[in-house]
């Protein structure tokens, strides 16, 4: 007779799972906009006296637990990490439990004058581009004074991550405001989108005033070939094709190179060994963090 094991009975009923540290909340702009899903991270101790160094990150909803991890784990031990302080995360998301809304990311993450494209679905919305000026404003305007309002952020050590589209982002929002960050880290990002407009926004920087600036451009070894999982899959070729269309790691190294030319900015590009573009993401996030926070000396 087989025996019976008994069943330790819950000490409570279940509860959603929570981000330590975290909370959420929602911020539209002053002009109509849907609101964006914000979830700010604050280290639980004292600010330095500068106040604290912040990474702001797009799509949060994908990311910003990830961030979290990372700075809950390695920040307190910085003689084993390099990092050389504690900080504030910024997720910038939507509202939702999806990791992405993908209508909303094309219309906030791409340069203007942008485009309209049907969706997959007969009876779904156009999907429209172009609309990256107005999320940048929404950032200067209404989402780093809330921040600045809610914890001491150092104004000299503050980080923009993006990835794909939200890597043109970062890009996008370098050339046109140099100063609103101090690191800016574009992961894959998205420069061949509709004709390279980007490189319009890169010949504004290249010619106005010198940039005191950092930016580290990332991307993954399996960018431009396809990944062993992938080297036999019934549609290697149509995947084979879409990477030489978008050149994600030729336009990124070649991007590094441009930005380092330009006065008082450094740039660095660093491929992701054994990563393709969706699963060099927390690569790429945990990078951001190194070079946000690593210490001097």
């Amino acid at each position: 007779m087989l025996e019976q094991r008994s069943v330790t009975a819950a000490a409570g009923p279940d509860e959603p799972a929570r981000l330590a540290g975290a909370v959420s909340f929602d911020l539209a702009g002053d002009k109509g906009q849907a609101p964006w899903r914000i979830t700010l991270y604050i280290p639980p101790s004292e600010p330095p006296a500068a106040g604290w160094p912040a990474l702001y990150l797009l799509d949060g909803n994908a990311v910003t637990a990830t961030a979290i991890d990372i700075e809950r784990v390695q920040a307190p031990y910085p003689d084993a990490t390099g990092i050389g302080s504690r900080f504030v995360i910024v997720g910038i998301g939507y509202p939702g439990d999806e990791a992405y809304d993908s209508r909303r990311r094309s219309w906030d993450y791409t340069p203007p004058p942008g485009r309209s494209y049907p969706t997959s679905r007969p009876d779904g919305p156009v999907l429209r581009t172009g609309g990256a000026e107005g999320f940048l404003r929404f950032v200067v305007d209404d989402l780093k004074p809330v921040i600045a309002q809610r914890c001491q952020i150092d104004p000299s050590r503050q980080g923009l991550f993006g990835h794909s589209f939200g890597g043109l982002f970062v890009l996008y929002a370098l050339a046109h405001m140099p100063t609103l960050f101090s690191h800016w880290v574009a992961a894959s990002p998205s420069i061949y989108w509709e004709d390279l407009v980007l490189l319009k926004s890169i010949e504004r920087l290249e010619t106005g005033p010198p940039v005191r600036a950092r930016t580290l451009l990332l991307a993954g070894a399996f960018e431009e070939e396809l990944a062993p999982f992938q080297r036999e899959a019934p549609d290697r070729e149509a995947r084979l094709d879409r990477l030489k269309s978008a050149r994600t790691v030729e336009l990124t190294r070649a991007m590094a190179d441009r930005l380092s030319q330009i006065p008082e900015l450094t740039s660095q590009f660093r491929l992701i060994s054994g990563r393709t573009h969706m699963t060099v993401l927390p690569d790429a996030v945990n990078e951001a963090v190194a070079f946000l926070m690593q210490r001097d000396g």
